[in-house]
């Protein structure tokens, strides 16, 4: 198994602070926009981005919820064993607002339109944008693209993108993971 380091401590801490100021230049101060994580893996970045936002805004209170989409992906019935859902933490309602999905790695656009069903139990958005770490961009089943992008990966999809978060108790970095090619035989 090889892996590469794409991002790392200084180098993902950077990339956050320019994704928040690229908000702040279209959301202003964000009387009408919420961030939601997507879980799993989303949450740790918009916590990220939250904390952020808050200090760069001067303590602005900004409205930040995780979005749990077990039940609304295509392949939940697909996989072994039972499904164990996340709870959702959004305590306001969406009707009207702005909404930044956020997630750590953009593949498919799978999990994005599971997320984009599972908002609208909190009301009908205004706008939905997209804001990923990683975009694995020449990957996509469905026709999503990010709005906002930390950093684009041209990979393969033998390949995996993975993100670790100082949050959780590791380290914050980004990771391609890829198997070794199969000796040819003679």
């Amino acid at each position: 198994m090889q892996k590469k380091t794409l991002l790392d401590g200084q180098k993902i801490q950077i990339t956050i602070k320019r994704l928040c100021h690229q908000l702040i230049e279209n959301h202003d101060d964000f009387a009408n926009t919420v961030l939601i994580g997507i879980q799993p893996r989303g949450i740790f970045l918009a916590d990220r981005i939250h904390q952020d936002l808050e200090q760069i805004l001067k303590n602005k209170k900004i409205l930040k919820g995780n979005l749990d989409i077990t039940f609304f992906r295509d392949d939940f019935r697909r996989k072994d064993g039972l499904v164990t859902a996340s709870s959702n933490s959004i305590n306001f309602i969406i009707e009207g607002k702005k909404v930044i999905l956020i997630d750590d790695v953009l593949w498919t656009g799978r999990t994005i339109r599971a997320a984009l069903d599972a908002l609208l139990a909190y009301g009908r958005p205004e706008k939905v944008e997209l804001l990923v770490l990683i975009d694995r961009r020449f990957s996509r089943h469905l026709p999503i693209e990010p709005d906002y992008i930390g950093h684009q990966v041209d990979s393969l999809n033998s390949q995996q993108v993975k993100v670790t978060w100082a949050s959780e108790g590791s380290e914050d970095k980004v990771i391609l993971i890829s198997e070794p090619p199969l000796p040819k035989l003679a």
